[in-house]
């Protein structure tokens, strides 16, 4: 490689890694060609790349960037992986570090903050930016769904209760109905009973006069006829004298 591809290479690096969110440093010891781009696929399926770099070079490229703090670790045979979402490049390292050995995990970074080994694997277990979004998606949509499936499954079920209600309020009309009527009965014979009590009252008071009037009546008639009586009994005593 001449210094002028050494220059590109520099360059493409920095850039690469001035724009990253997250680094991951591994060593790579005995890994074949066909386990690297086996990894490789994996890091791009994660939404990640991965790069076999010389350490000389990714010292330089990594001058001006948040991940400057992290030059000491680009010792032996180095390799990086590096990515926009903050746990992709972690994720797919360690999945892989855990099924070959001949990958290990020496740290990276999180913009800009290092991690050992240890802070990669804990952030290994985050979901990703697409898993969260996918939460997140869930979440806001589980609402909607829920009033979809109300609006449109239970129909038939609405529509037997609203009927159900509908019948039920029928009845309760109908029996208040019967009540009222049962009511406007008792009302109609207490009215009745109440008229003829008034009128017989009223026929005894009617009756009760007109026998006080006829005694009135007889009384000044038996005076008089007691009183010719004696008149006429004083006066053949008279004339017998």
């Amino acid at each position: 490689m001449d210094r002028e591809q050494k220059q590109q290479l520099t360059a493409s690096l920095h850039q690469d890694l001035a724009g990253t969110v997250c680094v991951v440093i591994t060593h790579q010891t005995g890994l074949s060609v066909a386990e690297v781009t086996q990894l490789r696929r994996q890091m791009r399926s994660a939404g990640a790349s991965y790069r076999v770099t010389k350490n000389r070079l990714v010292r330089r490229a990594l001058e001006g960037t948040p991940f400057a703090g992290l030059a000491p670790l680009f010792t032996g045979p180095t390799a990086i992986a590096f990515s926009q979402d903050p746990v992709a490049a972690a994720k797919a390292a360690v999945e892989y570090a855990n099924r070959n050995a001949k990958l290990t995990i020496v740290g990276g970074g999180l913009s800009g903050q290092p991690l050992d080994p240890a802070g990669i694997r804990a952030l290994a277990i985050l979901p990703s930016l697409d898993e969260l979004r996918s939460k997140i998606i869930g979440l806001l949509n589980a609402p909607a769904t829920k009033l979809a499936v109300l609006l449109q499954t239970p129909g038939g079920q609405l529509a037997r209760v609203l009927a159900a209600h509908a019948e039920a309020g029928g009845a309760a009309e109908a029996s208040g109905a019967a009540e009222g009527v049962a009511e406007a009965g008792e009302a109609g014979e207490a009215g009745q009973a109440g008229e003829a009590a008034e009128a017989g009252e009223a026929a005894e008071a009617g009756q009760a006069g007109e026998a006080a009037e006829a005694g009135e009546a007889a009384e000044p008639g038996e005076s008089g006829e007691a009183a010719e009586a004696g008149e006429a009994a004083e006066a053949g005593e008279g004339t017998a004298g």
